[in-house]
């Protein structure tokens, strides 16, 4: 079952609890068995809705903080996050809910962090798809701000906030070294360690044991293959 199909019908909004779980449970426009859904061994779909509902609500909260979510930033939340044309209606529903929504972008941050990990290479998967979100039109002032203060609620302090922008802003995003969070110039022996360090962190399969939705996955690979690419252009692998 995709997770628009069980999002429309979950009673895990109950159990998740907050903001997100408000979200989840409005949008599902009423929530049903939330005993079975309290389960311990349907902790993994807990995660599952959490990651789901903070990306929503925190994409689409994005989308206006430079006054207008435009039809594009949609249609790279949809491609970023894998909406089938069949789930399209249901992933508009949420979004919209989301940008509509009385709660601030601080709640949802914040609760993502408590759910999923302060700093957590799951949240760094996030706060990533929100700049590629943001790029679609240009950065504007509002919007880096707003990712600012997203990247502290979901626990990341001043240098991996640095580290994540210089990905996405300067130097440019295909710079080999920025894409591997080293300086210019260091020998082989560093590349390498930094290239086994993200490779660790950031495969997609941790993704997925780590609860993000099998169509969530599409950052996380695309981190991997520009991880791939800047290593074996430094290195010369593959020539």
């Amino acid at each position: 079952m995709s997770i628009w199909a069980t999002l429309a019908g979950t009673a895990i909004g109950l159990v998740i609890g907050g903001p997100l779980g408000a979200l989840a449970g409005a949008a599902a426009g009423g929530a049903v068995d939330a005993a079975r859904a309290r389960r311990p061994e349907r902790v993994q779909e807990r995660r599952r809705v959490a990651f789901t509902i903070a990306a929503i609500a925190l994409a689409a909260k994005m989308a206006r903080a430079d006054g207008e979510a435009t039809a594009a930033e949609f249609a790279t939340f949809q491609r970023l996050f894998h909406v089938d044309a069949g789930e399209a209606a249901n992933a508009r529903r949420f979004y919209d809910m989301a940008k509509a929504s009385v709660a601030g972008f601080e709640a949802y941050a914040t609760q993502a962090a408590d759910l999923l990990g302060p700093g957590s290479a799951t949240l760094e998967d996030l706060l990533d798809a929100l700049y590629l979100i943001a790029a679609v039109d240009g950065f504007h002032p509002a919007e880096l701000e707003f990712l600012d203060q997203v990247g502290q609620r979901l626990g990341f302090d001043a240098a991996q906030q640095a580290r994540i922008r210089r990905r996405h802003l300067s130097p440019a995003s295909d710079d080999p070294w920025a894409v591997l969070g080293i300086e210019p110039g260091v020998d082989n022996g560093a590349i390498r360690a930094a290239y086994h360090g993200l490779v660790k962190r950031y495969h997609p399969d941790r993704a997925i044991a780590e609860g993000v939705p099998s169509e969530f996955i599409r950052v996380a690979e695309t981190r991997m293959a520009e991880i791939n690419a800047a290593y074996d252009q430094l290195t010369g692998r593959g020539r």
